[in-house]
């Protein structure tokens, strides 16, 4: 009796597939959570080279079918971009990206099979597609070997610099062009405060993206042995610390007739702590807590403002600063930069030991000089600053009252 072999139908070997699948990140998912720390780092390898870029691979396959087929259209997307977005929760970006990669990696079979192997990440692929979208697939597959060659020693940042240099081998005034056309998308945002905090948003320009890294590598420089800020924090802090020290060069351009610089309002009540006083108010009317303006207010220029019971204005104090120069030049000679981390003198403010708002006097033996970070860690870090009798500093925090 002859043996009848029936094929199993597409439906049934992708749910076959599926399962496969399934099984086999349900198995990696007990190794990794099992497994010993030893074998953790070739198990991170393998999930790449094996799962996540082949499978990538597959993913742009099966994405330039759908994108020549037009079966999206069935599903009510108006591009394969839109179905994407819709049906494999992927973002507006990374749908473009992907379909950018399919389109591309057709006509580019050393790429294509050394990602279907899992020996090309997928950072490394849009690279590569890029530069195809760029020059053209042609003049890509002329270099398509050593291209890959330096994929596989670099990482995807430095692979990036090595397709620039061959973009603008191949096309010049392509290349600039499309520095041009990136130069025109730079934008930079500054948020509304929210829950004290401010959200930024923006991309540059090469040239300016290298500029503000430098910038910032200058500033934050090497941690210190007891800096436990993270580097995005230790970034977030350099960047201030810029903006800050423009603000008291005096080099910005006067505006309103007065040089730029940030202003808060409060009642002498909260600039003393009492109880039930309100925030202080800086520019655009962020409320902020009062130990925030008493650390402003350590070194900044005061105007004493009388108000009536109504709220308007009547009379006007004369502005003054709380030191002088020569008392920070003072202060710059004996303390010779943060007393606290050593931060050089020009990244420093003056501070009141005891502030002058409690009777605290402001001169050199009331004063010490703190970098922003160390200054908030005193004010709103809730420390003291202390002369030890070897003539250091140290803060110290005071135990609650009972």
């Amino acid at each position: 009796m002859a043996a009848v072999q029936v094929q199993a139908s597409p439906a049934s070997r992708r749910i076959d597939a599926v399962r496969q699948m399934r099984a086999g990140v349900q198995a990696m998912s007990a190794l990794i959570r099992e497994g010993d720390i030893e074998t953790l780092g070739v198990a991170l390898i393998q999930i790449r080279e094996i799962g996540i870029d082949p499978l990538e691979a597959v993913f742009a396959e099966g994405v330039r079918k759908l994108d020549k087929s037009g079966e999206y259209h069935a599903d009510g997307a108006l591009s394969v971009v839109d179905w994407l977005r819709s049906s494999c929760k992927l973002s507006g970006g990374a749908a473009a990206e992907r379909v950018g990669i399919a389109r591309q990696l057709e006509k580019l079979p050393q790429t294509e099979a050394a990602f279907a192997s899992g020996a090309l990440g997928y950072q490394h692929v849009v690279v590569m597609a890029r530069a195809a979208e760029h020059v053209g697939a042609t003049a890509v597959r002329k270099e398509e070997a050593s291209l890959l060659q330096a994929a596989q020693t670099m990482d995807p940042g430095r692979f990036t610099g090595v397709a620039k240099n061959f973009e603008h081998r191949v096309d010049a005034a392509g290349a600039l062009a499309e520095a041009n056309r990136a130069y025109q998308r730079r934008y930079f945002h500054i948020g509304e405060p929210q829950d004290c905090l401010v959200r930024l948003d923006g991309v540059l320009d090469t040239e300016g993206g290298a500029l503000l890294r430098t910038a910032l590598d200058a500033v934050m420089g090497p941690p210190a042995r007891n800096d436990d800020r993270t580097p995005a924090q230790r970034r977030a802090d350099a960047l201030t610390d810029l903006a800050r020290r423009q603000l008291d060069s005096g080099e910005l351009p006067v505006v309103g007739g007065q040089r730029p610089h940030i202003t808060l309002t409060a009642d002498v009540a909260t600039l003393a702590k009492l109880p039930g006083s309100r925030a202080a108010d800086l520019d655009w009317g962020q409320p902020v807590p009062s130990e925030t303006l008493r650390r402003l207010a350590c070194d900044a220029e005061v105007t004493c403002v009388l108000v009536s019971p109504e709220g308007d204005p009547l009379s006007v104090g004369r502005t003054k600063r709380t030191f002088t120069p020569a008392q920070r030049k003072a202060l710059a000679v004996r303390d010779r930069g943060c007393v606290l981390c050593g931060r050089p003198v020009a990244w420093t403010a003056a501070h009141h030991i005891e502030h002058w708002i409690d009777g605290g006097a402001t001169s050199v033996a009331n004063g010490a000089l703190l970098c922003h970070r160390c200054h908030v860690r005193v004010h709103e870090g809730g420390y003291r600053l202390v002369r030890r009798p070897d003539r250091t500093w140290t803060a110290v925090r005071d135990p609650l009252p009972p």
